[in-house]
């Protein structure tokens, strides 16, 4: 019986020589003939030639000038030790027929190392010759895959349709971007509460979501981010801006970048430097317009009392004072805290304002800040009874109680 190829782990390679001619039933009888008993039961060629665990003997021989030459193969799915001991066997061999003759082993062949080394040499040719396409890693697959997945997730969200993410309805806060372009982008990076204003006229949908959530502005790093800030700013209540990189949109943003410009988001509060001069001269006038109306509730709903301590005050003082602490804020992102004196009881990063007025640990008069006055500011305040605002500029602001007083620095 012959062992099975696949079984096959070993293959002996030896060489004989006969003193005369002979051929292979010589030798293979020689083989079983003079090997029987020597190595005990279980590892007697007949037996092992039955079992399986040794194949066929090959043998080639041939003669010339009155000797014989050949070579024996043996394969063998014995384990190492128990071929080489069979091996060893081969060699005592003395004669084969009538003539004297000798083995020796050339070689024990691994043909399971042979056959690692053909697929290696044909993985190259096939590597080399038949892949069409460029090797793409398994990783990037899984990538590629997921990102499909996730850009298909984008819906249609309000009355107004707007491209959003799956999550902008169970997420506390979300993140308003400026097209579907760039809602799509953040998407293949796993970001899926999100929503596009799709253009410069923000949509009623935006506002709603706004007084409900907590919104990150997060828009292109050029003119267009700026433009659809400023109107963010008048008709919602946005609570952190974001930016793109400048001169770069959104949509054109790596992971990476996007990772980055989240992280690095600012309070709306401190959001008051734009980049163009028109748009400031134009965000002053709207200031002023909004400022008088503001003016005009206000006053219309004073106490008679505070009409009386206004007017007493010296209005020109006043101005100068707040001018003073307004010059010496100015850029730096700082608030202060006044007393009835005009006096500084504290001072605190911008970015920190909200918390102390949320806390229950302010007393003053009022706030001057180099900041955006924001509804949530000037609600915090009337609840704290400070009674004066003065900030950079006016958010947006819809309602303001009658205990506050509102200024720009634009107006000291």
């Amino acid at each position: 019986m012959k062992a099975p190829s696949d079984t096959t782990k070993y293959l002996i390679h030896a060489e004989i020589v006969a003193e005369g001619v002979v051929e292979r039933p010589d030798v293979v009888g020689a083989i079983f003939g003079q090997t029987e008993g020597l190595l005990g039961d279980d590892l007697d060629l007949r037996e092992l030639q039955k079992t399986g665990r040794i194949g066929r003997i090959e043998v080639k021989i041939e003669s010339k000038s009155g000797k014989s030459f050949g070579e024996i193969r043996v394969p063998s799915s014995l384990d190492k030790i128990e071929t080489a001991i069979l091996a060893a066997a081969l060699e005592t061999i003395e004669r084969v027929g009538p003539c004297a003759a000798k083995i020796k082993v050339i070689k024990i062949e691994d043909v399971r190392a042979s056959k690692r080394k053909k697929i290696v040499e044909r993985a190259k040719d096939i590597l080399r010759e038949l892949f069409e396409e460029p090797e793409i890693e398994s990783e990037k697959i899984a990538d590629l895959v997921r990102q499909a997945i996730r850009t298909e997730e984008i819906i249609e969200y309000g009355e107004d349709r707007l491209p959003a993410g799956p999550a902008i309805d169970e997420s506390d806060a979300i993140i308003v971007v400026e097209g579907r372009a760039d809602v799509l982008n953040l998407l293949k990076h796993g970001i899926k509460n999100i929503i596009a204003v799709e253009g410069t006229n923000i949509p009623k949908t935006i506002v709603d979501l706004s007084k409900r959530k907590t919104v990150t502005a997060f828009l292109d790093g050029d003119r267009g981010g700026d433009l659809i800030l400023k109107e963010l700013l008048q008709v919602a209540d946005i609570d952190y801006v974001a930016r793109a990189p400048e001169g770069k949109g959104v949509e054109d943003l790596t992971q990476k970048e996007i990772v980055k410009s989240l992280r690095n988001k600012i309070p709306v509060e401190q959001v008051h430097v734009l980049k163009h001069k028109d748009e400031k001269k134009e965000e002053r006038k709207d200031v002023r317009e909004t400022k008088v109306e503001q003016k005009e509730e206000s006053e219309a709903a004073e106490k008679p009392k505070e009409e009386k301590k206004e007017d007493a005050r010296d209005r020109a003082n006043v101005i100068e004072m707040l001018r003073k602490h307004k010059q010496e804020i100015e850029g730096n992102l700082k608030a202060r805290l006044i007393d009835s004196n005009f006096e500084v009881v504290r001072e605190i990063p911008v970015r920190d304002l909200v918390k102390l007025l949320k806390s229950n640990n302010v007393k003053a008069h009022g706030i001057v800040f180099d900041g955006v006055i924001t509804q949530r500011v000037v609600d915090l305040a009337a609840k704290r009874n400070i009674n004066l605002l003065v900030g950079v500029k006016v958010g947006s602001v819809v309602k303001v109680p009658s205990n506050v007083n509102i200024m720009t620095f634009d107006q000291i």
